[in-house]
């Protein structure tokens, strides 16, 4: 009963928040632009994210005691989703909006976000906890452990960036969100992990992008934009590592989005194109992510939101109840299974 007042203010406000932005974001000009992408629709308001923001702010303050962490996290987020909703606007530099997610990324590790250490599959500990140098600002002292620092950065780079490359269809973002959210909150609630505090804020996650996946879903009547698909993933990059690893149950959840994100950054190395710069599919109508490719083999737009919603879903529970071993076994199967759904896929395409 604890998480159902956080669980409901969540759902209930974002509920009415987005009902409110419906009437007022055309009015402000706030919408999309379907001819840059080759869609015929009306335009739609846009983007979602600011409002998911300041919803998260609020909720935060309501039910959180004021933390460094906390402090951190809605700090870097409202860099992140300002520069992100700018970038919907204006299309800024890539090289910028990477600068731009590196010094979130490290707003995070300074106030102390991390995973000093990695469990070992098959025995012991991979230690990240070396190598640590200090930070004086005035009777404080901020202790920066180097591996973990920079592990934390690459992994708060990758999924974010896998949740924004995973916006290609309207539901897709909210969705995955939805299932992450809820997983990482029953993985806390356990007797085995038991942090009421990280279960909260899962929780909160998970209802603020459900009450949004229900006008998000296909056809979609708000659309989430950079800053919405941004701030998701940096939201569930940080659950992952709020307060102990829980690196491979994200992993497992969002395994496929991941592999997609692989897969991309390859493709576009191979094409001699720098990694972080994506657009290929919208410039050349060529389709390179994953649910691009599934909406190129002849699926409808709902089945390839329900077939990644299951895979994450299926993923999701094994790691609730799967050891770290297990878990491993598990990933590797989402590698097995992400290669043949690429060779099926291309094999359609050359046909």
């Amino acid at each position: 009963m604890q998480y159902l007042f956080p669980a409901a203010s969540a759902f209930v406000l974002t509920i009415l928040s987005v009902l409110i932005a419906l009437k007022v974001f055309p009015k402000l000009g706030l919408l999309d632009k379907p001819e840059k992408y080759g869609l015929k629709r009306k335009p739609i308001p846009y983007p979602g994210g600011i409002l998911l923001y300041l919803i998260f702010v609020l909720l935060a303050l309501m039910f959180f005691e004021p933390t460094m962490k906390l402090a951190g996290l809605l700090v870097g987020g409202g860099i992140l989703v300002l520069v992100s909703f700018i970038d919907d606007r204006m299309d800024l530099p890539a090289w910028f909006r990477l600068l731009i997610q590196v010094i979130v990324a490290l707003i995070m590790v300074v106030v102390g976000l991390g995973v000093e250490t990695i469990t070992n599959p098959f025995g012991g500990y991979i230690a990240l906890n070396q190598f640590k140098f200090f930070l004086q600002f005035g009777d404080a002292t901020i202790t920066i452990m180097a591996l973990s620092g920079l592990f934390t950065i690459a992994w708060i780079l990758l999924i974010t960036n896998t949740m924004n490359w995973l916006d290609g269809i309207p539901g897709l973002v909210s969705g995955i969100t939805v299932i992450g959210g809820l997983t990482l909150f029953f993985l806390s609630i356990s007797e085995i992990v038991n942090q009421p505090e990280v279960a909260t804020l899962a929780l909160i996650v998970a209802m603020i992008a459900l009450a949004f996946w229900i006008f998000d879903f296909h056809p979609p009547k708000i659309i989430l934009g950079d800053s919405g698909s941004m701030f998701f993933g940096l939201l569930l990059a940080v659950l992952a590592i709020f307060s102990g690893g829980k690196i491979a149950t994200a992993f497992l959840i969002l395994g496929f989005p991941i592999m997609d994100a692989v897969y991309v950054i390859i493709h576009r190395i191979y094409n001699k194109q720098a990694p972080w710069k994506g657009g290929e599919w919208d410039k050349q109508r060529k389709a390179v992510h994953l649910h691009h490719r599934m909406l190129e083999f002849g699926l409808s737009e709902r089945q390839v939101l329900g077939l990644i919603y299951l895979l994450a879903t299926v993923f999701g529970i094994s790691a609730l109840f799967l050891g770290t071993q297990g878990k491993f076994w598990a990933i590797i199967t989402i590698f097995g299974l992400s290669f043949v759904i690429g060779v099926v896929l291309r094999a359609k395409k050359k046909k």
